[in-house]
């Protein structure tokens, strides 16, 4: 079964062909800059791919809300659905909407899965996804990068590590999950992605008290979202950039802010990675992906350095910055390992069983 993979991000649409029983058909790909017409992206893919060649497809969506918690074959319920969760994940979502209507009209015979970030922490307890709110609110915990988090654990268990895992997503958008023996126990996102870790224009967590103070002095709904979203995190910490790589070329000149912005995601990250080994009740195996993640060996050795006190000991040699792929970069007891995600194959492996599991049903 070929199966076309669209992956949407706030700004870019990637995407692959991906045939299981063979190997991946074709690069993957990236559409840049595609705001606000994922619709047109999506149908520039199809025209780039051989349409007449593709048995399914699949697409990555943010928030599956507490319905949508297994991947699911697209239909006009599932579609509106993914729309009326657009208030919980108000950059992703709608993008996701657009890209599988499009799919749907471009290839009207092709059935569509969509494959939500939350559905791998539909395992967390109540203690781990509980909100100190009024139970009628229906407000609590779901977690994301959910994709990427379901590949690293499968990757776990083929080396040998599935035990108790911290895992580290470090990108532009950036969590925390732990994981025991496959499963997330806790991550650091919540109800929507802005809960938890600073990010490259996010602002992770704040006290509640900042934005009802913010709204005291006049700011309307809109300026606070257009500020913890996209006006925060290490761009604002640093006056400069979201991105660590501008950082530390910065910080390196003697840049004081990039500097502190540095620091700041390197303590938080490490805050989290301490107190998820609390909740795993204790730590195995501490992992690093997503761009900054798997790229930066000075971000990785920032964050261990913390954590030392657990038994996570990186070896200089093995962190360098020279080396790529999936390694082992520890000398201590704790094993940290370099794990590059691989969000697309995902998607493509949780579609092929979503359909396979439709036909058993048949």
């Amino acid at each position: 079964m070929t199966t076309l993979v669209l992956n949407p991000g706030s700004s870019t649409l990637k995407f692959g062909v991906y045939d299981l029983t063979i190997a991946e058909l074709g690069s993957p790909g990236v559409i840049e800059d595609c705001t606000g017409s994922m619709g047109e992206a999506t149908a520039e893919v199809i025209r780039r791919v051989d349409a007449k060649s593709i048995h399914a497809a699949g697409c990555r969506v943010v928030h599956g809300g507490p319905g949508l918690v297994e991947p699911a074959i697209v239909d006009d319920a599932v579609l509106e659905t993914i729309r009326a969760l657009s208030d919980l994940a108000p950059i992703h979502n709608p993008l996701s909407a657009q890209v599988i209507d499009q799919v749907r009209k471009s290839l009207p015979s092709v059935p569509v899965v969509a494959v939500f970030d939350t559905s791998f922490h539909r395992t967390l307890s109540p203690v781990a996804s509980a909100y100190a709110l009024p139970a009628e609110l229906g407000i609590r915990r779901y977690g994301f990068h959910g994709i990427s988090y379901s590949y690293v654990s499968k990757r776990l268990r083929a080396l040998g590590r599935d035990g108790r895992a911290v895992v580290c997503h470090l990108g532009s958008g950036a969590s925390v999950c732990a994981i025991r023996d496959g499963k997330s126990v806790d991550t650091s996102m919540g109800l929507t992605p802005m809960e938890g870790l600073v990010m490259g224009t996010r602002a992770g967590d704040l006290d509640p008290g900042i934005i009802l103070l913010l709204m005291r002095r006049g700011m309307s709904e809109a300026d606070i979202d257009e500020l913890i979203n996209h006006r925060s995190g290490l761009l604002a910490l640093s006056a400069l950039s979201g991105d660590v790589r501008d950082l530390e070329l910065a910080a390196a000149r003697g840049n004081e802010r990039a500097e502190l912005a540095l620091a700041v995601f390197a303590y938080r990250v490490a805050k989290y990675a301490g107190a998820y080994a609390v909740a795993l009740g204790g730590l195995d195996t501490l992992v690093f992906t997503a761009g900054i993640g798997e790229h930066s060996s000075s971000m990785r050795s920032r964050i261990s350095g913390y954590l030392g006190f657990l038994g996570v000991e990186l070896d200089p040699g093995l962190n360098g910055g020279a080396l790529k792929g999936e390694r082992l970069i520890s000398s201590g007891p704790v094993q940290v390992w370099v794990i590059p995600t691989n969000e697309e194959l995902e998607i493509a492996t949780a579609t092929a069983a979503a359909l396979r599991h439709r036909r058993a049903r048949l």
